[in-house]
């Protein structure tokens, strides 16, 4: 049985933070109407995708809520999973998660052809910090208005019009971290959905970081990651300047192999295309990297025992 999708990377230009919610949504219409004329059956869309990156704001109140979705899909983006459902075609999305019981998270939800969810995804590694640094012209506050995820990394079984592929999701920071991949690849993921918005300098203060090392660190891990994991990837960024703030492109679909097949050459709204091959993934998953024959889990309890560095004593201190 061939085991083949085509899918397509929906990077976005920037959203600015006086754009409204209808100007953001006709561009994303716009670009799955794209994907769906070049052949996808699904597309992803970056973190975030409704609003600005808010995190590089310090604010409150109804200030804050707005950006934040309490249900999904709801009246605000209900032409979205509409025109999807009538296209055929599936999508990732990213967005700020206002649960019925108060809690906050960033999110994102992998959507199947029929315009149901088919998986639900909370990002575990959040950057930044909860208190704004002083001096900073633009912070990078997700850990003051996220929970860290919790869902963990489930990996889900697509339906027959997405091959039965197995599926993941990660998003931005996620994809840094070989964690998220790993325990997506002990469930067997062909295809790894990520969403991101990252600043194209370091968000978190200094001068050593800019656009050109941060965006190949963004394509760095995701080949790495796929090729160790044996699995597809579909990166996607926000990209350009966010009122004033800088975001990377650079968005990717990479292969098991850890080759790039299809990448965005812009930090405009751009839509990418590749066919995903499921079954390229059984040469790593079976040879290199057969996980049930080569790993030593009882030699890895470090990774489990303990969050940060402690390093081995200095044995000639003075």
């Amino acid at each position: 049985m061939v085991r083949v999708l085509r899918a397509a990377a929906a990077q976005m230009g920037p959203t600015q933070k006086a754009d409204t919610r209808e100007h953001t949504l006709a561009r994303m219409l716009d670009m799955l109407e794209q994907a769906a004329g070049r052949g996808a059956s699904l597309v992803v869309f970056p973190e975030l995708a409704f609003t600005t990156f808010f995190p590089r704001w310090l604010l409150e109140g109804d200030a804050l809520d707005h950006y934040f979705e309490r249900g999904m899909p709801n009246p605000a983006v209900a032409k979205l999973f509409d025109r999807a459902r009538a296209l055929r075609v599936g999508f990732y999305v990213g967005y700020a998660e206002l649960t019925p019981d108060g809690r906050r998270y960033n999110c994102a939800i992998l959507v199947d052809r029929d315009g149901e969810i088919l998986g639900r995804y909370r990002k575990v590694h959040l950057p930044g910090s909860v208190e704004p640094r002083e001096g900073a012209r633009y912070q990078q506050l997700e850990k003051r208005y996220f929970e860290y995820g919790d869902l963990g990394f489930p990996a889900f079984r697509a339906g027959s019009a997405w091959a039965h592929a197995i599926m993941g999701m990660m998003i931005c920071n996620d994809r840094r971290w070989p964690e998220s991949w790993r325990v997506l690849g002990l469930q067997g993921v062909e295809l790894v959905c990520i969403g991101y918005n990252s600043a194209a300098y370091d968000p978190n203060g200094g001068v050593t970081e800019d656009a050109s090392l941060r965006t190949f660190h963004s394509t760095l891990v995701t080949q790495a990651n796929a090729y160790m994991n044996a699995t597809w990837a579909i990166s996607v960024a926000k990209a350009g300047e966010e009122d004033g703030s800088g975001l990377i492109g650079g968005s990717c679909i990479v292969d098991p192999n850890g080759r790039i097949v299809a990448q965005a050459q812009t930090l405009a709204d751009e839509v990418i295309v590749a066919d995903i091959d499921l079954d390229l993934c059984r040469q790593g998953k079976d040879k290199m990297f057969n996980f049930a024959a080569h790993r030593r889990p009882e030699q890895y309890r470090v990774i489990i025992e303990r969050a940060g560095v402690i390093e081995p004593a200095v044995l000639d201190a003075d």
